[in-house]
């Protein structure tokens, strides 16, 4: 079976249109509890594991996104819980529901934060668990992830329970099942989901600029560094979120 580069972008072409439009509902819906979540003084916490953490950079920190957003990983319970960084190469970890409750306590959290966690399957333990934290906090949640993959296997929590069981609102971002498009008969290649969730991420952000300029509210927009008055221009706005996104003293 033959497959090329240009077989891969007509796969991503396809996936970037049907997220793009067959989400539109839910990223409406997203966009508003984030506009409410800003509106009341709280921040966006977002948290991934493994490949999704790129979603919760693509949301926190960068250039054209929100300031008030803040990233949890994996790696926080070494840089500001103590561990060792061994505990990191334990393949492991993404599926001990226990670490979560670590992640959550290390993080600057707030009652009103609004939290958004990917996972292309959504059922690794300590992503269940996350979630499950998030809603007995009293938190309003977003899931980005497969449909197709989470549809296909079970559950790594003891509850059972999926990341699309505890969401108030999930984003599809139509990756196949094992995220890889392009089948060259014993295996495939091309993961699609990365592309997708960064999609949906930027169509939320770009859907609350336009809520928040409705309102008359100037959005804390980051510039990127690298233009003049950039920094000092996302230095004042980060200011304004000291101790509440990891990005400040």
């Amino acid at each position: 079976m033959t497959i090329t580069s240009a077989d891969y972008v007509e796969a991503i072409r396809a996936a970037i249109d049907r997220t793009g439009t067959t989400q539109h509902d839910a990223v409406t819906r997203a966009a508003d509890l984030f506009t409410a979540t800003l509106q009341a003084g709280g921040v966006i916490q977002a948290f991934g594991c493994g490949h999704s953490e790129a979603l919760a950079m693509e949301i926190a920190g960068r250039a054209g996104g929100l300031v008030p957003t803040n990233r949890i990983a994996l790696r926080d319970i070494v840089l500001y819980g103590g561990e060792p960084a061994s505990v990191l190469a334990d393949p492991q970890l993404e599926r001990t529901p226990g670490v979560a409750h670590r992640l959550y306590e290390l993080a600057p959290v707030k009652p009103d934060d609004l939290f958004v966690i990917a996972s292309n399957s959504g059922v690794n333990g300590a992503v269940v668990e996350m979630a499950r934290l998030v809603k007995q906090r009293g938190h309003a949640l977003i899931a980005i992830t497969s449909l197709a993959h989470s549809a296909r296997v079970d559950s790594r929590h003891d509850s059972g329970l999926k990341l699309t069981d505890l969401a108030d609102v999930v984003l599809d971002n139509g990756a196949p099942y094992g995220d890889a498009a392009l089948d060259y008969g014993s295996g495939a290649v091309g993961a699609i989901s990365s592309i997708t969730a960064a999609l949906l991420a930027q169509q939320i952000v770009v859907e609350v600029v336009a809520r928040l300029l409705a309102l008359g509210v100037t959005p804390p927009v980051y510039l990127s560094d690298n233009v003049p008055g950039g920094r000092e221009h996302n230095k004042l706005l980060e200011e304004r979120y000291a101790g509440r996104i990891r990005r400040t003293a």
